[in-house]
């Protein structure tokens, strides 16, 4: 069993080394720079969407408000590149100070509302991201409200194979490490919370502070990758604090499939493209403009025919299918079993 599984995990493994490969090798035979563009955004979204399935996928953590950690990020690098030159010192600076910000408010809001009920947790990060947009909107002095404002930022990031490499280096390497966090020790008490909250409280552990853990490692993942957005957009607004932004992660996740960190990646794939094609689709035809209404319909069938996710469901569906061969395999074996058995006894007589 274990030859099998390791077998298996090999083969898995090698497929996203060559995945990984082709995505490198993409922007230099492919250089397009509209494809470029919407490839950043699919990767720089499916980070958010990977630090929201440590939270809901892995820890049954429902938030309302995860895109406050990700606006966090936007203006932490935005203000910072504004108010000083544009040195690569200064980028590792401006990500430093959001990963300190992300990390004080998650560890706060942990602190104070994860000891709560689900729902009461999801509505409480609803309005804290809530107010932290209205702070942005009011303080025009220094977030310039909601027309936004633009910023320099250093000439490597300006170029868009670069930003791309960037970005994907970036999400290959958030989803390594959360997948070793998910498969240490420590993500398996995670997952145990998720299953059954009094039983692992009754076994003496003490599940608030490993949801504070997870809060705080997905609300930095979260500001980093609203650092990479700011960054490949070169521009920031109050936008990045609305529910819009959480819901996109929510749906990216449900798509791709919860608990797999993976289905985040491939969540995040296809809402972009959709987003993009449908969007290219209206000059075409009028219908095409009411693409949200398309977009609607489009994720009510997904979830429809693949209730686990696209991941998830077709994990179930190979389990399934190698679980039919191995039965098949087992029967087989009985069978030719009982008739040697029954040869041996006709010889005897």
């Amino acid at each position: 069993m274990n030859k099998l599984l390791t077998a298996k995990g090999s083969k898995y493994n090698l497929f996203l080394i060559l995945i990984s490969l082709c995505l490198i090798i993409m922007p230099f035979v492919y250089n397009s720079r509209t494809g470029l563009v919407v490839m950043t955004n699919v990767f720089i979204f499916a980070i958010f969407a990977m630090s929201y399935d440590l939270l809901l996928g892995y820890t049954g953590i429902v938030s309302f408000g995860h895109a406050m950690f990700f606006g966090i990020g936007n203006y932490s690098i935005a203000i910072f590149m504004r108010k000083v030159d544009d040195s690569y010192f200064n980028v590792l600076l401006a990500l430093l100070v959001a990963v300190v910000l992300c990390t004080l408010l998650s560890l706060l809001i942990g602190i104070l509302t994860l000891r709560l009920k689900s729902h009461f947790f999801a509505m409480l990060t609803l309005a804290v991201a809530g107010l932290l947009l209205v702070l942005a909107e009011k303080w025009r002095s220094l977030t310039m409200g909601g027309e936004g404002f633009t910023f320099p930022i250093p000439d490597l990031f300006k170029d868009r194979v670069s930003l791309y490499l960037i970005a994907l280096i970036c999400m290959i390497l958030t989803y390594l490490f959360l997948k070793r966090f998910t498969d240490s020790p420590l993500g398996k008490v995670l997952v145990a919370i998720r299953e059954n909250e009094r039983r692992v409280e009754s076994l003496g552990y003490r599940i608030i502070h490993y949801k504070i853990i997870a809060n705080v490692i997905a609300g930095i993942i979260a500001g980093f990758s609203g650092v990479l957005y700011a960054i490949s957009l070169r521009f920031v607004n109050t936008a990045v604090f609305s529910i819009e932004v959480t819901l996109d992660a929510l749906m990216m996740t449900i798509i791709g499939g919860v608990g797999t960190l993976i289905g985040a990646i491939v969540g995040s794939g296809l809402i972009e493209f959709a987003q993009h094609s449908l969007k290219d689709l209206a000059k075409v035809h009028w219908i095409f403009e009411r693409w949200l209404i398309i977009f609607g319909i489009i994720y009510i069938l997904v979830v429809m025919f693949f209730p686990k996710g696209i991941v998830g469901t077709t994990r179930q569906w190979w389990a399934g299918r190698k679980m039919k061969k191995k039965m098949r395999g087992s029967s087989s074996h009985s069978s030719n079993d009982v008739s040697k058995q029954e040869s041996g006894l006709e010889m005897k007589k």
